[in-house]
C-alpha cells in the first residue's frame, strides 16, 4: 500500500470496489475482507504503508450489513458460546422477575441480546445476585446446561469470591461465619439457632483496613439469599450501603453511591459440556475507590 492509500480500511476497500458505504460495511461484516492475510472486522481500522487489503467477494451477491446489537447497560459479556453465557451485571439490575411484575431484568436482557433482535431467546437462572450487588454470573443457554450447572451450584462445587466493604474495623485476618438463615414474614433473613433455616458458610480474609472500614474478601461454601450481608450484619460489620441489614452502622459519608458495596469479583466452574475447568474475575467497580491505601489505618494489614 502506497503513503497516499493509507488510513481508514473501509475508504480504501471504497477506493478499490467503487461500491456504496452500505455494501462496504456488509463486507466487513461477512469476513470479506482481509488486513496482511487476518480477517479485518473493524470498518475504522486504520491501515499503514505496506499493509496488503484483500477484497474476496461475488458481485451478484447482496452482502447486507448485520444487525447491530445494542450496548446494554444492565451487563457486559465475558463469555459465550452455544450452551452458556458469563456476564458481567451491573447493580441497581434485578436478576429475576419479583412478585410486584417487574420485568426489565437482566434474565429477559440477556435473553434479547441473544436473540440477535430477533424473538428472545430463553435462558436458564442457575445462580442470582442481590439488586444492589454487581460481578460475574452464569446462565445456562441449553436444558442440559441448565441442569449440570444447577447440580454443580447445589453441590457448592463452583469457586465464588466476593470482595465488600464494610463498617468499622474487623478484628480478625480471616475467619469463617456459619449460622442457619430464616425469613421473616418481610422477608428478610436472619440466622436462627433452630434447625428449621439452611446452612449457611461464610468464609473471609481481610485485604484492608482504613480508618473505620475493612475491605474483605469473602469466599462462599453456600450461597443462601443475603447470606453475606446478614453474617457481616450480626458480626456487627454491615456492609456499607446496604439499607436493609443495619442500616444505621451500613451509612459512611465517604460511601456516597445509593448501592451495597458488595462485588462478585471471581466466579469459577465447570464448563457443563467440555468439563473444561473455567474460572472469570471482574475488576472492583469504580466506587469501591473512594476508599484506597492512603486511608489505611497505621499498623493495619
Amino acid at each position: 500500500m502506497s503513503a497516499e492509500q493509507a488510513g481508514r480500511i473501509d475508504l480504501v476497500v471504497a477506493a478499490l470496489t467503487g461500491l456504496s458505504r452500505t455494501w462496504i460495511k456488509g463486507l466487513f461484516d461477512h469476513d470479506c475482507v482481509t488486513r496482511n492475510g487476518r480477517p479485518a472486522p473493524n470498518p475504522g481500522e486504520r491501515v499503514e504503508v505496506g499493509d496488503a487489503v484483500e477484497v474476496c467477494f461475488d458481485p451478484h451477491t447482496r452482502y447486507r450489513e448485520k444487525p447491530r446489537v445494542r450496548v446494554d447497560p444492565a451487563f457486559q459479556v465475558l463469555y459465550e458460546d452455544e450452551h452458556i453465557i458469563v456476564v458481567e451485571k451491573a447493580a441497581f439490575v434485578l436478576t429475576v422477575p419479583t412478585q410486584d411484575g417487574e420485568t426489565d431484568t437482566l434474565v429477559q436482557r440477556v435473553g434479547r441480546y441473544l436473540g440477535r433482535g430477533g424473538p428472545e431467546h430463553r435462558v436458564t437462572v442457575v445462580q442470582r445476585l442481590d439488586h444492589g450487588t454487581s460481578g460475574v454470573m452464569v446462565f445456562a443457554i441449553t436444558e442440559a446446561a441448565a441442569t449440570e450447572l444447577i447440580d454443580q451450584f447445589k453441590r457448592h462445587a463452583p469457586a465464588r469470591e466476593y470482595v465488600a466493604l464494610v463498617s468499622g474495623l474487623v478484628k480478625e485476618d480471616r475467619g469463617t461465619i456459619e449460622s442457619r438463615l430464616a425469613t421473616n414474614r418481610r422477608l428478610s433473613r436472619y440466622s436462627t439457632h433452630g434447625e428449621d433455616g439452611e446452612r449457611a458458610v461464610t468464609h473471609f480474609e481481610v485485604e484492608e483496613r482504613f480508618q473505620d472500614v475493612t475491605r474483605v474478601r469473602v469466599k462462599l461454601e453456600t450461597g443462601r439469599r443475603n447470606q453475606i450481608r446478614v453474617h457481616f450484619a450480626e458480626a456487627g460489620h454491615p456492609v456499607l450501603g446496604d439499607t436493609r441489614y443495619r442500616p444505621e452502622l451500613a451509612r459512611h459519608p465517604r460511601w456516597r453511591s445509593r448501592r451495597q458495596a458488595l462485588h462478585a469479583a471471581v466466579l469459577g466452574f465447570t464448563h457443563p459440556v467440555s468439563r473444561q475447568r473455567m474460572r472469570f474475575e471482574s475488576p472492583l467497580p469504580p466506587e469501591f475507590g473512594a476508599f484506597t491505601g492512603g486511608e489505611k489505618k497505621r499498623g493495619a494489614k
